[in-house]
């Protein structure tokens, strides 16, 4: 364990610091408070938009910057925009038809709305749930360029996902980064739009130490915080590849892994 003072714990949402279920359990409400009485900031950072993370601020007293997008937009808690980082107009329409070309259905996300083009598509219904609102249903994106924060192809076939991935990072490598925040989810965002980015801005704003932090995740989005913070910490349900680039492994997030993250890595080991 680092000598370091622990300072901040940035956290995943989805599979890291709520249940499969997408609630908070009381011991994770009860983590984060006692983060708050060891004088450790909490922060949260997820690919969803900042509508979707709004119900974690009042049970959770958040009151530092949010992370939503995976970093493409920077928010306070009162859910205004900081810092924002959109996908270049001119690339946005052929990222579009690359996602289509592999075979998986597109949203856009403009500034705060949704856009899908059809309300009955795979996981439309899942994600209005998890982030308490639904989408716009257009006939076509044509007139969506602006102001894209991020494109999300959505897949159930991992090969599918897999090989958008490849097109659109041999095609726009040096423009947008594609991540997965679900197996089913491709992410693609402006290049400085990644997690890492957000323990910058975090490091910056908050003017503490990138060594100071610890990061808490479960998917391969999740890996570039990893890199950028002095301690990592994966949930028991990533993968064995997300696994091995952090610092700690805790328990799964329908076992209350963030809770025990909490305890056993930050509260007990971080002192």
């Amino acid at each position: 364990m680092s000598s370091t003072p622990i300072r901040l714990v940035l956290s995943d949402v989805d599979g890291s610091l709520v249940t499969p279920s997408k609630e908070l359990t009381e011991e994770a409400v009860r983590a984060v408070q006692r983060l708050r009485e060891r004088d450790i900031l909490f922060a949260v950072t997820s690919s969803r938009p900042p509508r979707g993370l709004s119900m974690l601020v009042k049970p959770l007293d958040i009151m530092t910057p949010i992370g939503a997008f995976n970093g493409g937009l920077m928010v306070d808690h009162y859910m205004e925009p900081l810092h924002e980082l959109t996908v270049k107009e001119e690339i946005v329409g052929p990222i579009i038809e690359a996602l289509t070309a592999d075979g998986l259905f597109v949203w856009v996300y403009q500034g705060t709305d949704w856009f899908v083009l059809d309300l009955n598509s795979p996981h439309v219904e899942h994600e209005s749930t998890v982030v308490q609102f639904r989408p716009t249903e257009l006939e076509s994106f044509d007139g969506v360029r602006r102001d894209v924060v991020k494109i999300v192809g959505v897949s159930d076939n991992p090969t599918q996902i897999a090989n958008a991935t490849k097109s659109i990072e041999a095609s726009f490598d040096k423009d947008v980064s594609a991540t997965s925040s679900q197996t089913y989810y491709l992410d693609v965002t402006h290049r400085k739009a990644n997690k890492g980015a957000v323990v910058d801005y975090l490091a910056d704003d908050l003017s503490i130490e990138r060594s100071s932090i610890v990061t808490v995740g479960d998917a391969a989005n999740d890996v570039s915080m990893f890199e950028r913070s002095g301690i990592s910490i994966a949930m028991g349900n990533a993968t064995d590849e997300v696994k091995a680039r952090a610092t700690h492994v805790t328990r799964a997030n329908d076992d209350n892994g963030f809770a025990y993250a909490i305890e056993h890595f930050v509260l007990d080991g971080g002192r």
